[in-house]
């Protein structure tokens, strides 16, 4: 898995149809992913299982973890299009 979870803005894991971009603050996970009872499902669950297991971890190694996130709101602009 090269997605190391939390240390970047860039990195992005696609399974099947489920996309997972990563952040410094969260894991945004969107799409579908139908794990399939055959070689390939079990590559997807792994591959799955190691991506949660590797964000689980990171959680757990921070001291400093806070009760809850605050995001900011980000500035709004106009759309130069219109």
């Amino acid at each position: 898995m090269s997605l190391k979870p939390f240390e970047n803005e860039s990195a992005t894991l696609t399974l099947g149809e489920l996309t997972v971009e990563n952040r410094v603050d969260q894991l945004e996970l969107y799409g579908s992913l139908a794990i399939t009872r055959d070689r390939v499902g079990l590559s997807q669950a792994l591959a799955l299982r190691a991506l949660l297991d590797a964000a689980i971890a990171k959680l757990q190694a921070d001291p400093d973890l806070p009760e809850q996130i605050q995001f900011t709101p980000t500035d709004r602009v106009d759309n130069p299009f219109k």
